[in-house]
């Protein structure tokens, strides 16, 4: 629908039949980059982060940073961190200069394990993805994904989804932790202030 215009701007057969596509194929993808994964017991938005991770000079990064490049609200990622974090592949550290800042950091157990996993994964993106594309479909592809993601962040309509997501979870962290007793959850006030990271 156009935004500026009371009349929904339809989409036609073409444009129908390509934004389809796109949804089951990039559903299908995923889907079957999460199944290839699943034998490390790795989810690919987990992995996705041990890879930015492995990528820094010194395996660290602002989790705002990562929570912007992998379009996560910052309490999901908290969440998602939180669960590496039990595995030993990352810990969490306060940001060098900014006592208010968290950084995610990529233990040496956390680079064994995305070393192990990472020809697997390289693997099921060749297969599932480049192998069904000819050169000039994937610079065609990638012409489009960054014309999309370009006009996404122009329009500022992400930061609007990542806002409600922030408010829904706080609301949602609240409701419980008022809904809990204190000899229940004895850590309950230092958990809520450490559902998101700072910027």
């Amino acid at each position: 629908m156009n935004a500026n215009s009371s009349q929904p701007h339809w989409l036609d057969a073409q444009e129908q039949d390509v934004w389809r596509g796109y949804l089951r194929a990039s559903r299908l993808l995923e889907a079957a980059l999460d199944h290839d994964l699943q034998a490390h017991g790795l989810q690919l938005s987990e992995y996705e982060i041990l890879s930015m991770l492995s990528e820094q000079p010194d395996r660290r990064l602002r989790m705002s940073v990562i929570a912007e490049q992998v379009v996560q609200s910052r309490s999901r990622l908290t969440h998602t961190a939180g669960r590496l974090e039990n595995r030993g592949w990352v810990r969490r550290e306060a940001c060098t200069g900014d006592r208010r800042g968290v950084e995610l950091v990529l233990t040496d157990t956390g680079f064994a394990e995305i070393t192990a996993m990472a020809p697997t994964h390289v693997a099921s993106v060749r297969s599932n993805m480049l192998d069904h594309l000819s050169r000039e479909d994937l610079e065609a592809l990638g012409r489009a994904m960054a014309a999309i993601g370009t006009g996404i962040v122009r329009t500022g309509a992400c930061d609007d989804v990542r806002g409600e997501q922030e408010r829904l979870a706080a609301g949602l962290q609240d409701c419980r932790v008022r809904g809990s007793s204190k000899a229940e959850y004895p850590h309950a006030d230092s958990a809520r202030r450490g559902t998101a990271p700072d910027d």
